[in-house]
């Protein structure tokens, strides 16, 4: 019998028994605090746990200042950012905190007060209707849009099970029959079409039905949770967790998504866990959530998720979803490399998962934690493309030849970004959208969403003839993913390629990034190689988005010091003014180079030889003022038959403000060329100090295969896709 059948069967026997109708108290609570670990819980204090410690304070504080109050229900009027959707959202964690509270602390004011707020609660939600700013959002009650109230009902429920053994039976009956079941009613019954889709709206509303199931000794709320509103497992968790992540634990919106979906997952697989073990949620797929934690911790630069499709920029490794993520996957592995993750984010949850990351951290030595490079396939299956991190001292180069990721995928395909010094240097703008702030729209996702950032010029990827990868069709985009060639590392270097044959039609891209490092590099060196091949003429050109101030430029510039003009009418080039032109000089490589982060960056376009190099910079048609001023570079090419960019960017240099000091400002590289040899190709590197460098580049690569070549006198042997020439 195969593993995922048996599970199956295991999961439909364990949730047909999985709550009694009964009405002992004594088992709560049994979520995410467990009343096993509510005695060592007690005894913690700020010697043993420091960090606990603080969290519990500082849960008391807010605690005690709502307490001190009359506490505010409003009826649900605002959009998200506005006052009612605030004061909701806020109301729900002072609940949670309360609960908290009365399970550590077994003071009753807390439950008391708890139990008074989840009346008022049940007072008002018979009354209401659909939110009246829902727009075009699936609609909620409480708050506009649906996914806000399954977010409310996993905290609420949670304080409902730590304080439900102080209420009385009347004030259980009332919260009962007219919140907690009508809420999860709603989110099931009632919004079929949310609740059965593969979506992280889906997730969230699952999780938050089915820990209302596992509090009320309810299995159909359990069992619709897991597998669907028919109990097919067409829908549901288990199909979620089938579904949205890839055998390597890629989230398929992406790792800001990855983030934000992991907080219900996490929960409600934890809470399975405590209600029935035997169910073995951990060991589902593989472990997949443990590796989905593991994989949204390494898709950061360290501290932020890397802003891949829809992504705001501020969330990082301390956001409650990773705070709660690294507890569980701890509680789970005992992995002492997640420490350092907790150190970084320097509080813990008031569980008994935090309570054990809390104590082990003050008695732990310091760690790191192992960045690495790697390969995060995506799919269900893991065939749909790939991203891959190369990562050598404090260089990562993200490379995305992932498939669309859904409505919140960017056309992107083939892009890249570079992180260094834990800094953004070639970046990506992630989504448009100022997460609840109510002068913005709302805080919802801004027209330069679709109009600017999902376009493909907003990216480092190729764009053809001034249009986005399958002219901005996410239902044509979904279809096919990219095709990964090669992941593979050496010595000396790291390559990753890719080939995407969909996004335009008759053209097909091929894009190989290096990472090298060599002696005679002052850092780590990208070479990036993109060729396409079509049989008709296309305009290509190839954006490089930068952070930074622009230093120098090598070639002949062109300024518009007068007047300004964007650079196109549709696209995303509505959005760029056209700042200067650089064209090719004799005898030098076309080069640009800016300072950000006090290191020193060049850009030398080593091919096609007659390209130019337009300087960008964001702001035009935006009378809102809804985008940030990012400048680009962006190699433009008109060819037939297809054309390959050959690019390198070189790490160099230091600028001290406060010594006013300033070393290697400029390129180490004086001349770049690029030759096809029989078998490989061969980019030659002449330095200012009057070395060669040679990058050659075999045609076969695959990693096995020995390669010859005769360059001039010398006779090159070497095996696998790179080999590095340095001639004095």
């Amino acid at each position: 019998m195969r593993a995922g059948v048996f599970f199956s069967i295991v999961v439909t026997a364990l949730i047909l028994s999985a709550c009694e109708s009964d009405t002992d108290v004594s088992r709560h609570p049994n979520l995410l605090v467990a009343a096993q670990d509510v005695a060592a819980m007690k005894r913690a204090d700020g010697v043993s746990a420091p960090l606990f410690a603080d969290a519990l304070q500082q849960a008391q504080t807010e605690v005690d200042a709502a307490m001190a109050q009359a506490l505010d229900i409003p009826l649900p009027k605002d959009p998200g950012g506005g006052y009612s959707h605030e004061r909701h959202k806020k109301n729900a964690l002072l609940l949670f905190q309360a609960g908290q509270l009365y399970t550590i602390k077994g003071d009753p004011r807390y439950a008391n007060w708890a139990a008074e707020v989840l009346v008022r609660y049940a007072d008002l939600y018979p009354t209401l209707g659909l939110h009246p700013e829902h727009k075009h959002q699936a609609p909620g009650k409480l708050f506009w849009q649906i996914l806000n109230d399954a977010w409310w009902l996993t905290y609420v429920i949670q304080a409902y099970d730590m304080v439900l053994p102080a209420m009385t039976e009347d004030q259980r009956a009332q919260v009962e029959s007219r919140l907690l079941r009508p809420y999860a009613d709603f989110l099931s019954k009632e919004s079929a079409s949310t609740f059965n889709k593969v979506h992280n709206h889906g997730t969230w509303a699952a999780a938050a039905v089915g820990m209302t199931g596992l509090v009320l000794a309810d299995d159909y709320y359990v069992n619709i949770a897991l597998k669907g509103l028919d109990q097919s497992g067409k829908a549901g968790f288990l199909k979620q967790m089938d579904q949205l992540f890839s055998p390597d634990g890629y989230y398929t919106e992406g790792p800001y998504y990855q983030r934000y979906a992991l907080l219900p997952f996490v929960m409600f697989a934890r809470a399975l866990d405590r209600h029935k073990p035997s169910m073995g949620i951990f060991e589902y797929r593989d472990r997949i959530l443990i590796k989905a934690i593991y994989a949204a911790i390494q898709l950061t630069d360290g501290h932020y998720f890397l802003p891949l499709n829809d992504a705001i920029k501020d969330k990082g490794l301390d956001t409650i979803e990773m705070v709660y993520g690294v507890s569980i996957a701890y509680a789970k592995t005992q992995d002492k490399n997640l420490l350092a993750i907790a150190r970084k984010q320097n509080q813990v949850v008031l569980t008994g998962d935090g309570l054990r990351v809390a104590v082990d951290l003050a008695r732990s030595a310091d760690v790191q934690f192992p960045f690495s490079s790697q390969l995060f396939r995506d799919g269900p299956n893991g065939d749909e493309g790939a991203v891959a991190l190369l990562r050598a001292g404090d260089t990562t180069v993200v490379f995305k030849a992932a498939s669309q990721g859904m409505g919140h995928g960017h056309f992107d395909r083939l892009g890249w970004q570079l992180y260094s010094q834990g800094a953004e240097i070639v970046s990506d703008y992630g989504a448009a959208r100022y997460l609840n702030v109510e002068p913005k729209q709302g805080g919802i996702y801004l027209p330069e969403n679709t109009s600017w950032a999902k376009q493909t010029v907003a990216h480092n990827a190729l764009v053809v003839d001034r249009t986005s990868h399958f002219d901005g069709s996410v239902k044509r985009a979904s279809k096919s993913s990219p095709e990964l060639l090669q992941f593979v590392r050496g010595e000396q270097w790291q390559l990753v390629s890719a080939r995407e044959a969909n996004a335009y039609k008759g053209v097909v891209m091929t894009r190989t990034q290096i990472l090298l490092e060599h002696p005679l590099l002052s850092g780590p060196l990208v070479l990036d190689l993109l060729a396409a091949e079509s049989d008709e003429q296309h305009v290509y050109e190839l954006p490089v988005h930068f952070q930074g101030q622009l230093m120098t430029f090598s070639g002949e510039l062109a300024v518009n010091t007068d007047a300004l003009k964007p650079l196109g009418t549709q696209n995303g080039y509505q959005h760029l003014w056209h700042k200067a032109t650089l064209a090719p000089a004799a005898h030098r490589p076309l080069q640009a180079s800016w300072l950000s982060n006090n290191r020193f960056y060049t850009l030398t376009a080593v091919a096609p030889a007659d390209q130019t190099l337009l300087v960008a910079e964001l702001g035009a048609n935006d009378p809102e003022f809804n985008l940030r001023r990012d400048q680009a570079l962006i190699a433009r090419a008109e060819t037939s038959g297809g054309v390959q960019f050959v690019q390198l960017l070189e790490q160099h240099g230091h600028y001290d403000g406060r010594a006013e000091t300033v070393s290697q400002p400029r390129s180490a590289i004086a001349r770049a060329a690029i030759e096809q040899h029989p078998g490989a190709q061969v980019l030659t590197l002449d330095t200012v100090s009057g070395q060669t460098l040679r990058i050659v580049l075999a045609d076969d690569r695959a990693p096995e295969r020995q390669h010859a070549l005769s360059l001039g006198e010398q006779r090159v042997q070497w095996q696998g896709p790179v080999h590095l020439l340095v001639n004095h």
